[in-house]
C-alpha cells in the first residue's frame, strides 16, 4: 500500500476521532499552540480566545478551538516527553490536517547567559533519546524548526525588548534534574556544544514536522537555570508565560 493510500485510509478511520483526540474532523485549527501542561492550555483558551469550543479532554489532554484577532486558532496540551509529543503532533499533523504547530512551553537553562524567565527560540534540537529509529536513518537526524515561523518570532521579540536567546536545544528523555549521572557527565557536555536549554519534547515535534512536511516551532520560557539552580514557583510557571504566549499567538 502506498503512503497516499495508508494517509487516506488512516484520514477516513480517524474522521470521528482518534484514540487519544475526540476532534472531529474540521474542529482543530490549521494552526495548534501546544504547551505541555493541559492546564495552560484551558487558561489560554479561557482568557486570551473568544468563542471557545472544546474539543478534547481524553485522559485530561485539554484541546480548544476559538478565534485571535480574527484569526482560527487552537490551543492543547501535549504533556511530558517526546512519546506524548509524538503522539499528540502526529495525530495533529496526519489526521486533522493541522500545518503548524507551536510548542510553548519551559525550559532548564544550560548555557551562563540564559536566566529565568529568558526566551529561548529552538533553532534546532539535539537529543539522547532514540525518536528517530523508526526513520531507519543511516545516520544522526537534526531537525529544525520552520523558517517561516522563526523569522517573524525573532523579528517580534526583539521589538518587545524581551531577553531571548536563538539556538540549539536539548531534548531528553530524562529530567536534567533527576539524571543519575553527574553534571559534568550529562547536561554539561550539552551545555558545552552550544546547546542553550533542555526540554523534553522539541525533538519529537520536529521530527513529526519533518517527517509530514508541516511547520514547526519551540518557544520555551527558561523555568530553571543548571547553572544558577534559580527556579520559577509552580505558580508562576503555570501563570507568568504571557509574554512568550503573545509571541506564539500573535505569529499563529
Amino acid at each position: 500500500m502506498h503512503e497516499k493510500e495508508i494517509h487516506e485510509k488512516n484520514l477516513a478511520n480517524y474522521r470521528n476521532g482518534t484514540p487519544h483526540n475526540a476532534a472531529k474532523a474540521g474542529e482543530i485549527a490549521p494552526v495548534v499552540l501546544m504547551p505541555g501542561d493541559p492546564l495552560r492550555a484551558k487558561r489560554i483558551a479561557e482568557t486570551m480566545l473568544s468563542d471557545v469550543h472544546q474539543f478534547n479532554a481524553i485522559r485530561n489532554m485539554f484541546g480548544y478551538t476559538g478565534m485571535y484577532q480574527g484569526k482560527r486558532i487552537s490551543v492543547m496540551g501535549s504533556g511530558m516527553g517526546a512519546p506524548s509529543m509524538g503522539i499528540y503532533s502526529y495525530e495533529l499533523y496526519s489526521f486533522y490536517e493541522v500545518q503548524a504547530i507551536i510548542r510553548i512551553g519551559t525550559c532548564g537553562g544550560l548555557a551562563p547567559d540564559v536566566e529565568v524567565g529568558d526566551l529561548v527560540i529552538a533553532m534546532s534540537a539535539s537529543t539522547d533519546s532514540n525518536y528517530a529509529h523508526q526513520y531507519e536513518l543511516n545516520g544522526t537526524f537534526s531537525p529544525c524548526c520552520s523558517y517561516e515561523l522563526l523569522e517573524p518570532a525573532v523579528q517580534l521579540a526583539r521589538a518587545r525588548n524581551m531577553r531571548f536567546h536563538v539556538g540549539n536545544v536539548f531534548s531528553s528523555d530524562v529530567f536534567s534534574l533527576y539524571s543519575a549521572l553527574p553534571p559534568e557527565r550529562g547536561w554539561q557536555k550539552w551545555g558545552r556544544m552550544g546547546c542553550k536549554a533542555t526540554d523534553m519534547e522539541c525533538y519529537a515535534l520536529y521530527c513529526n514536522a519533518a517527517w509530514t512536511n508541516k511547520q514547526a516551532l519551540t518557544l520555551l520560557t527558561c523555568s530553571d537555570s543548571n547553572i544558577t539552580h534559580k527556579e520559577m514557583t509552580p505558580e508562576a510557571r503555570q501563570n507568568s508565560l504571557d509574554a512568550m504566549i503573545q509571541i506564539a499567538l500573535d505569529i499563529a
